[in-house]
């Protein structure tokens, strides 16, 4: 895990911080004072990467439907493989929370 090169006191109080958000209007709020507009676009492209990938999308329809680089699906991708496996920990928690009765 790459992240534990980064582990300690400081990341620990970013995790903290985006943790304490309550609900999506302060994620934007917190998010607009934290990042540019570029990097919060990178990461939620990340995440549409990750999501159309599980979906089983060529790069071809991802690069179209995100703008995202064939070296970012790639990177998307390594990391579903072999990753930490959060991506697909979000995303089905986010489709839990979207269809509750499913």
């Amino acid at each position: 895990m790459q992240i534990e090169k980064l582990r300690g006191k400081v990341l620990d109080q970013l995790f903290e911080a985006i943790l304490s958000l309550k609900n999506i209007e302060e994620c934007y709020e917190f998010f607009d004072d934290l990042c540019t507009i570029n990097e919060i676009q990178s990461l939620s492209q990340r995440l549409e990467v990750a999501r159309m990938l599980r979906e089983g999308k060529t790069y071809q329809k991802i690069e179209e439907a995100t703008g995202a680089s064939t070296a970012t699906i790639s990177r998307v991708k390594r990391c579903l493989n072999y990753g930490n496996d959060s991506y697909e920990m979000v995303l089905d928690r986010i489709v839990d929370k979207k269809n509750p009765q499913a």
